[in-house]
């Protein structure tokens, strides 16, 4: 390059340094911040009031900047939070309106969190799916509707997807799956129909898995018990029919499994019982069958056990005598015979534990 090359390169940077001051956020950035501050409406904590000004990097409630490359990073709006402006408010946060398109400009985006507003509605912009960076989208406690975009596994760094309790519909994409970073997965209390993907067991990283409250059919795929590092599975209320996966009580850190209100049909896994990892498991409102395994034992630890509301039938095991702990226990609405155990747990147990065991062969539960 020759001598007026690098006066003219130099003149250039020196000009584009005094276009845009140190610290203030890309023009660009700024205008997709005002047409999702259009889109929306919140009346009574003024939040928005504070988007104004030329530098959306400094003061503009909820949103962050990279601090070398002065581009938005995050937007964190919570309707709920410990934030001054809502004890000086005396409420929790209030937002119509939707989300608007324009997010999906900012391009160097990582967490967008819109969160607890109540009333935002409109539908996920499929064009979110096309951010590179996003870490985290969180979406809970709005009345956002449609569905999942179909591409969401595009986005190779995600998290964090929470999008419970809104009304999104459809099925949960075959994509999903290629989420590989993917740890906190909520899609709880929605209308979400379809099968739960058969290769879930795809998401080596994942710890929670909240599917419940939505109208999910078909089985627990057997893939699920793959998930080494998956320790709160909750698919209650649902419609989930077949059986549990054998597996299930060997997974390595499961400590919550939740399947209550589906119509599972099977016996009960024998590890399921004797695990000593799961310290709350709720099986109750299915359509199980069989006999209770005799499999507690001294390591068992359960501050939580329902198995109510199904066809179980037989004794009530004796080695549950020999559990560490057990907190609440239901075996109530089964088919149980013959008598209830003493000492602990049963010692502290109230009545209603056991009730309307309606016993169909031998003699009727009772106390000893």
């Amino acid at each position: 390059m020759g001598l007026t090359g690098v006066t003219l390169l130099v003149t250039l940077m020196v000009v584009a340094a005094v276009t845009l001051p140190a610290n203030a956020c890309l023009p660009a950035d700024q205008a997709a911040l005002m047409d999702i501050k259009a889109a929306l409406k919140e009346p009574y904590l003024g939040i928005f009031n504070t988007w104004t000004g030329s530098n959306c990097c400094q003061g503009w409630y909820g949103v962050s900047c990279d601090p070398t490359t002065q581009r938005v990073a995050d937007i964190v709006l919570r309707g709920e939070s410990e934030d001054p402006i809502y004890e000086k408010a005396g409420r929790s946060g209030y937002m119509t309106g939707s989300l608007s398109p324009s997010l999906c400009k900012l391009d160097k985006l990582t967490t967008l969190i819109v969160a607890d507003w109540k009333d935002i509605s409109g539908e996920i912009p499929a064009c979110v799916t096309s951010l590179p960076d996003l870490r985290i989208l969180e979406l809970i406690g709005n009345k956002i509707t449609g569905q999942i975009p179909e591409n969401i596994g595009q986005l190779s760094k995600l998290t964090v997807l929470n999008l419970a309790d809104n009304k999104i519909c459809g099925s949960i994409p075959a994509s999903i799956v290629n989420l590989g970073k993917l740890k906190h997965l909520e899609l709880s209390n929605n209308q979400l129909t379809g099968e739960i993907p058969s290769d879930i067991g795809k998401l080596g990283m994942m710890s929670r898995a909240l599917l419940n409250k939505n109208k999910l059919t078909g089985s627990i795929p057997n893939s699920i018990t793959q998930l080494r590092r998956l320790a709160d599975l909750d698919l209650s209320m649902n419609q989930i029919t077949g059986s549990l996966p054998a597996q299930l009580g060997s997974m390595p850190v499961l400590s919550t499994l939740n399947l209550d209100s589906n119509q599972i049909s099977s016996s009960i896994p024998t590890n399921l019982l004797s695990s000593s990892g799961l310290n709350i498991l709720n099986l109750s409102r299915n359509s199980l069958e069989g006999e209770l395994p005799d499999v507690f034992c001294s390591k068992t630890y359960f501050t939580h056990l329902d198995l109510s509301y199904n066809n179980l039938r037989g004794s009530v095991p004796k080695s549950l005598s020999s559990a560490k702990y057990i907190g609440h226990l239901d075996l109530s609405h089964n088919h149980l015979c013959g008598p209830i155990p003493n000492g602990s747990p049963f010692d502290h147990l109230e009545a209603s534990s056991f009730s309307n065991n309606d016993c169909l062969c031998g003699s009727p539960l009772r106390t000893c």
